[in-house]
């Protein structure tokens, strides 16, 4: 097998060239992301009650859907949470579990309740997981100054039905999210005086309107040779239709609806509002599907955007901005990692220069460098995996390894030459004399990192990217070192002369040094426990602290004020006004007035801002990327300003998404006396 790729030089390089070109193909089919993507196992269901309280949300939907979620195969744990408006319950699966199947028996179980009050939301099931988070999000506005006067409350459906399809058309968008704003709600407010007058009731009219808003079917009828559906269409589609209705004929005279009540188009109750730099707007959060290229997706996105802007949003008083886009620090983090593997590669070429002294053999060593990085990209796309920050770490740790083996090898045909041997016959003797060591060193690399493709925890599907570049650049390492490295040798020819003269001082002075250290056995077994313990204590010393992830570096913070219990929309809002108008001199203003203490948070790019009942939510970027913890702790402090509320800052992560770093405890404080426990949190 040796002696055959020495002699088939063409054969060899042309093999060669045919994965190098697959791997750069491959490289760039490959989707790009910031992290893997990882297993669901999180399904979450949520039901909306309209103006309920969380007392009634528990009695009435929790208790009932907990009984029959409870029995559900597989379960390990399940959270309910019983909020103003709207009960949700979270059940978390075992690593492994076919989500899709589980979702049918969620289902399954919640059809077994037997009934919820009037006006209660069907439930909706949902499962995700942190990499399906929304990585863009994007802002609809009105026109500077509101020309036309809209209401964005109002113009919920308008975006609904008009901007969020055609956005998620788009290849490699799961969802798009609406936020802010309130869907068309019809109101028919009534005057009691007249409903008693004319002796009706709310649920009588309820009951009338119900009936009529209807189409109905009223079968078929045979005409000839044509055979003809009967419909009866009596949904309402216009205002009018429905003030005309007749609720009552009463002596000679008709009662409308138009007679008790005043019909209005409005819209639901709002329950937050959205603001950008000050404006009020809907905001859309766009989420992807796995596996997608979120670098693809964004460069079809954003023209989509600027078309329909000035096609349909301009025409209609709206504007459509990008807020927060998690792709650019996916695209600065893959440059650096790409930036530190080619300062590896050139670092591993000098170090192999330095030892090896000649130009080709480090020409012939460097070969592997290349040719490996290319396989661990074949490796990735093989195995379905994804180009992020893991997997590319992977590939710049292989880096180092993958010289080991072309230097092995390199050394022995050096030694084969110096031993007088030709050109052909050194390259096949040194590399039939090392292989078995070059084998087994490279598949003991592999196997120390083949476990992790068997862990289906989280952090196993995490780092099983790394363990697929390592393990592909590894194998691939041993091909070159056993067939391109003793063909490139046989041809370039390098090496062959024994060293002459005597070792340098320094060689001199540290070969006695080593021989002094090894020439009784207490001295060795003394050095090998020196080492030892000068390794461990320089490690423990060392050693930085530990967390499951790291956290990111992105320059942008958010920042939540948490309201005491029973506040309400209003009371926050009020906040929330103060709050834009104290931060308002702080946008796109210039960095050095933070610095001379005449505004009271540092310049910033934008500041977004939601408002609900039980807190206030800010996003904002400072304009110097190194004012990001100043900014902080500005409004950190500004927010705790305000009596009873709980605030804190957290820079934004590309782990974990808008969920603001990965730093978080979760404690779960259990008992029957709710006020016992808020008195217990408190402390």
């Amino acid at each position: 097998m040796f002696e055959a790729s020495i002699r088939k030089g063409i054969i060899v390089s042309v093999t060669v060239l045919i994965l190098c070109v697959l791997g750069v193909v491959s490289a760039f089919r490959i989707p790009v992301q910031m992290i893997p993507d990882l297993e669901v196992r999180t399904i979450s269901v949520r039901t909306g009650w309209s103006g309920a309280t969380p007392q009634d949300i528990e009695k009435e939907i929790l208790i009932e859907q907990e009984r029959y979620l409870s029995a559900v195969p597989n379960l390990q744990r399940m959270l309910a949470t019983a909020e103003t408006g709207r009960a949700s319950i979270e059940l978390e699966f075992p690593f492994g579990i076919d989500i899709n199947q589980t979702l049918i028996e969620v289902s399954n179980a919640l059809s077994q309740v037997s009934s919820y009050p009037e006006n209660v939301d069907q439930p909706r099931l949902y499962s995700s997981s942190f990499s399906e988070n929304a990585f863009m999000y994007f802002s609809v506005l009105p026109l500077q100054d509101n020309p036309l006067g809209l209401d964005m409350d109002m113009m919920y459906d308008f975006v609904d039905d008009y901007i969020r399809p055609r956005m998620e058309r788009v290849e490699g968008i799961s969802e798009v999210q609406l936020r802010g704003g309130s869907e068309r709600q019809i109101q028919i407010l009534f005057n009691p005086e007249k409903l008693a007058q004319r002796g009706l009731t709310l649920s009588q009219v309820r009951n009338l309107i119900r009936a009529r808003n209807s189409d109905t079917s009223a079968g078929d009828i045979d005409s000839g040779k044509r055979r003809y559906l009967l419909r009866t269409v009596g949904r309402f589609s216009e205002l009018r239709q429905l003030e005309n209705l007749i609720l009552l004929q009463q002596d000679n005279a008709t009662v409308r609806l138009k007679d008790v009540a005043t019909v209005v188009l409005d819209h639901y109750e709002v329950r937050s509002y959205g603001y950008q730099d000050g404006e009020r707007v809907i905001r859309l959060a766009v989420k992807r599907e796995a596996g997608s290229n979120v670098i693809n997706i964004k460069e079809q996105l954003l023209p989509l955007v600027e078309t329909m802007g000035t096609e349909l949003l301009e025409p209609n008083g709206l504007r459509m901005v990008l807020l927060g886009d998690d792709v650019r620090y996916v695209q600065a983090s893959i440059r650096n990692v790409w930036t530190n593997l080619a300062l590896g590669a050139a670092l591993a070429t000098l170090v192999m220069f330095l030892f090896l002294r000649s130009f080709r053999a480090t020409l012939v060593g460097v070969l592997s460098i290349p040719i490996c990085t290319i396989a661990a990209f074949l490796g990735l796309l093989a195995f379905g995996r994804t180009i992020n920050v893991i997997s590319l770490a992977g590939v710049a740790f292989a880096i180092g390894m993958t010289v080991d083996n072309t230097i092995v090898v390199l050394e022995s045909i050096e030694q084969s030459r110096r031993r007088g041997l030709s050109l052909f016959d050194a390259a096949l003797t040194g590399v039939r004399e090392v292989w078995p060591a070059v084998l087994a060193s490279s598949l003991t690399t592999v196997l120390v990192f083949a476990p992790i493709l068997f862990v289906e925890e989280e952090a196993g599907q995490l780092y099983s990217d790394i363990a697929i570049a390592i393990a592909a650049a590894i194998l691939a390492s041993l091909l070159v070192a056993i067939t391109v490295v003793p063909s490139a040798s046989a041809r370039m020819g390098f090496g062959g002369k024994a060293q002459q003269g005597r070792p340098s001082v320094l060689q001199e002075w540290i070969l006695e040094r080593v021989a002094w250290l090894i020439h009784t056995v207490p001295r060795r077994a003394v050095t090998m426990l020196a080492a030892l313990a000068l390794t461990l204590g320089l490690a423990i010393w060392l050693m930085p602290a530990a967390e499951y992830l790291p956290e990111g570096e992105e320059p942008k913070a958010f920042s939540m004020m948490i309201a005491p219990p029973g506040y309400n929309l209003q009371e926050m809002e009020s906040i929330g006004a103060q709050v834009r108008a104290r931060v308002a001199p702080s946008l796109n203003a210039d960095p050095r007035l933070f610095d001379e203490g005449e505004i009271p948070v540092p310049a910033l790019k934008y500041a977004s801002m939601s408002v609900s009942a039980d807190r206030l939510w800010f996003l904002s970027e400072p304009v110097r990327e190194d004012d990001i913890i100043p900014m902080m702790n500005a409004l950190t402090k500004l927010f705790r300003e305000y009596p009873g509320m709980r605030a804190f800052s957290s820079r934004g992560s590309i782990i974990s998404s808008n969920d603001g770093g990965t730093r978080a405890v979760n404690l779960d404080i259990s008992g029957p006396d709710l006020a016992q426990l808020y008195a217990t949190g408190e402390s």
